[in-house]
Parts: C-alpha cells; sequence; structure tokens
C-alpha cells in the first residue's frame, strides 16, 4: 500500500512537471497585452470595453488586437458625445463610443460601448476624429460623417450624416486632420486645403468665412505633415519649418502673440522639425535631435514643463526623449516612447494620466511600462480620454 502511494504520488509530481515545462514557453512567446487600451472619461462609451464608467488605469478596447489597428483617432470631448474611429490593416474602419451625430457612421445615432464596423468602407488609408463628425481618405478622395452644421463635412450642404459621403471637388489626397469643427488635408503635391467652420480663422484662408466645400490654403506649399487643434491648425513643411493659423487666445499658433491669425504664421524659434501635433488649446513638435517643444495652453500642466503658464513660443519639455508619438485632449497629453512606454501629464478628474489617480501633474507619469508594446496614442482633442496602440 505505501509503495503504490509513493509511485502515484512520484507520477502526479512527474505530469506536473511535464505540463509546467511546456506550458511555460506559452507564457513566456507572449509577455505583452495585445490589445488596444483606453482610460479616463467614457460617459458615451468611447473606452470601448462595453461599459460606461470612467477608467483611471488602461483597459482593453473589446476584440480590438493592436497588431491590427494601423490609425486610431479619438473625437468629442467627455461626455456622451465621444467616440473613436480605428483603421484597421486591412483597410476596414470601426467605430464606437457617442453618435449623437452619427459619427459612428452606422446609420443610426444609438451610442455603442464596443468596436463595430463603419459599413461600406474599404480601401481606407487614413482616419480622423473631430468633435462629432469622422473622415476617411479612400484612393486619394475623402469620406465624411457624422455632424455638419458647419459644412465640416465638406460635401457641400449642411445636412449631418449618418453615413459616410464624399468630400467634393477633392483628389490626390495623402492625409486628412480633424479639428472641432473643420477639416484639414494634404494633397499629394504638398498643397493644404480646408472646410468647415472658420470663426477662429481655423481655416487659413484670410478671412472668418465658414466653407462647406474644400478651398486651397494660399501660400503653403511643400507641407509634408498636417495637424489640427480645436480651432487651430499646423502644417510642417519639407524645410524644417512649421506654420500654424486659427485661434491663439492661448497662444497655440507660437508665434509670440495671443491674436488669432487667419492666415499661415510661422512658429517661431523653431526648426529642424520632424514630427508636429495638433492638441486641443496646445501644440507639440518633435525635432530631429529626439527632443520636444511645447507652446499653447498651460492651465493643467499639459505642456509638460513643470508649470502651469502658458507658452506663446516653444519650450523645451525636460526628459523627454525617443517619442514615437503624441496626441493630447483638453488639457492632457500622452506620449509613447520607444521603450513601449506611455507617458501623460495635464489634467486627471477623469483619470486619463492613466496612473490610477485623479491627481493632476504638470511633469510627465506613467501610464504604461517599457515593454508594453503600445508605439501610437491618440486623445480626442477636447476629451479626457486616451488610448495606446
Amino acid at each position: 500500500m505505501t509503495y503504490a502511494l509513493v509511485r502515484g504520488a512520484a507520477a502526479l509530481l512527474a505530469l506536473a512537471t511535464l505540463t509546467a515545462t511546456h506550458a511555460q514557453p506559452a507564457v513566456a512567446a507572449e509577455p505583452r497585452d495585445p490589445w488596444v487600451r483606453a482610460w479616463g472619461a467614457n460617459a458615451g462609451g468611447q473606452l470601448g470595453n462595453g461599459t460606461t464608467a470612467d477608467r483611471q488605469t488602461p483597459a482593453a478596447v473589446q476584440g480590438l488586437a493592436r497588431a491590427s489597428v494601423r490609425e486610431l483617432s479619438g473625437g468629442g470631448n467627455n461626455t456622451a458625445n465621444a467616440f473613436a474611429v480605428a483603421l484597421l490593416t486591412d483597410g476596414t474602419v470601426q467605430s464606437w463610443g457617442g453618435n449623437l451625430a452619427g459619427q459612428l457612421g452606422d446609420g443610426t445615432t444609438v451610442n455603442r460601448p464596443f468596436p463595430a464596423d463603419v459599413a461600406g468602407l474599404s480601401g481606407v488609408t487614413e482616419v480622423a476624429a473631430g468633435y462629432q463628425a469622422a473622415y476617411a481618405v479612400r484612393g486619394g478622395r475623402v469620406l465624411a460623417w457624422g455632424d455638419n452644421t458647419y459644412g465640416q463635412l465638406g460635401d457641400g450642404g449642411t445636412t449631418s450624416a449618418m453615413r459616410p459621403v464624399r468630400v467634393q471637388s477633392l483628389n490626390k489626397v495623402k492625409d486628412v486632420g480633424a479639428g472641432c469643427y473643420h477639416a484639414v488635408a494634404l494633397r499629394e503635391d504638398g498643397t493644404v486645403w480646408t472646410w468647415g467652420r472658420a470663426n477662429h480663422g481655423q481655416l487659413g484662408l484670410g478671412d472668418t468665412t465658414d466653407r462647406k466645400t474644400p478651398q486651397r490654403v494660399p501660400g503653403l506649399m511643400d507641407v509634408v505633415e498636417i495637424a489640427s487643434g480645436c480651432h487651430h491648425a499646423l502644417a510642417r513643411l519639407a524645410d524644417g519649418t512649421v506654420r500654424a493659423w486659427g485661434y491663439n487666445t492661448n497662444g497655440q499658433l507660437g508665434n509670440d502673440s495671443q491674436e488669432a491669425a487667419p492666415s499661415p504664421v510661422e512658429v517661431h524659434h523653431l526648426d529642424d522639425v520632424a514630427r508636429v501635433y495638433g492638441c486641443g488649446f496646445h501644440s507639440f513638435a518633435v525635432l530631429d535631435d529626439g527632443s520636444v517643444r511645447a507652446w499653447g495652453w498651460n492651465g493643467h500642466g499639459q505642456l509638460g514643463d513643470g508649470s502651469t503658464v502658458a507658452r506663446t513660443t516653444p519650450v523645451p519639455v525636460p526628459g523627454l526623449d525617443e517619442v514615437t508619438d503624441m496626441a493630447g485632449g483638453w488639457g492632457h497629453t500622452v506620449a509613447a516612447r520607444s521603450d513601449g512606454s506611455v507617458l501623460a501629464w495635464g489634467e486627471n478628474a477623469a483619470g486619463q494620466l492613466g496612473d490610477a489617480t485623479t491627481t493632476s501633474s504638470s511633469t510627465p507619469v506613467t501610464a504604461l511600462p517599457p515593454g508594453s508594446g503600445a508605439t501610437r496614442v491618440s486623445a480626442p482633442t477636447t476629451g479626457k480620454s486616451s488610448y495606446a496602440y
């Protein structure tokens, strides 16, 4: 009896050892969470996790794997209108969150707290989300859906659309950006075209007249990148300098002024720029050497320079380097770094910094640690949510 018990125990021990040995490689092979992550405000279901509860730490977007996402853009603010769109690697588009103006593009105005396809969209190469409208580039042309109060759908009218409609008279588009109520498009020839609301000069056309169809921004050539804040826009030129136009009460144009500019002005003291990022009411540039410059509104420390003082010209963001992507909401900023970490700073009332607190910070805190696998980030231009993928 004793011998049989010993043999039985030995067999069980051997089986457990064999199982552990075979299970270990599977754990080691996938050390990182594979999902798109989201955190912060969630009143519209914009975090995509099936709920409308705010999150103070990153959580998975339901069924959306990071490896399948080419681009993600958050829209709306921190209320029930907030939403997001994601361009997948197969050229299709998914959307989720608030849908008050049909900005999910699914033919309804019903909110949805989890991702689903935007029907009829394939072959898409770029996406962007505005306040309650969204945009997609397909075959060099722009499609738009959602709110159209100011002509921001670019279809010649002001009737909102719950499914994608074609933006008029614009082709050979390589990128599109969305402000709160306006849109910006970069064509292959380096010219920039805008449409929608212009009350702050955010169309760059020299006036404050709304446009229902795209118009070329005069004097802008050799543009290689565009970005948009809520009521302002940025353009990076091939020579590494940056132009800006629109709302400027907080210095977000970076031209040592607080006066709106309805035509492009040069951002001061800024050369050798590799990337530009437009946030709610502030702006960023990453230089060729990897350092970061910030300017604009800073009431919650969203510039990351350790202060809450607005900057009308670019200032360095101390200790921030190796940035692969940046995005900013109403009063916060997120950044992905080459080591896979995601940092955030600024206002944190809804947990949008992702550090398990609601304490604001004027310097970067860690939302995701090194090795997370995230290389890109997004935030709604006037919202309090964050995304990493």
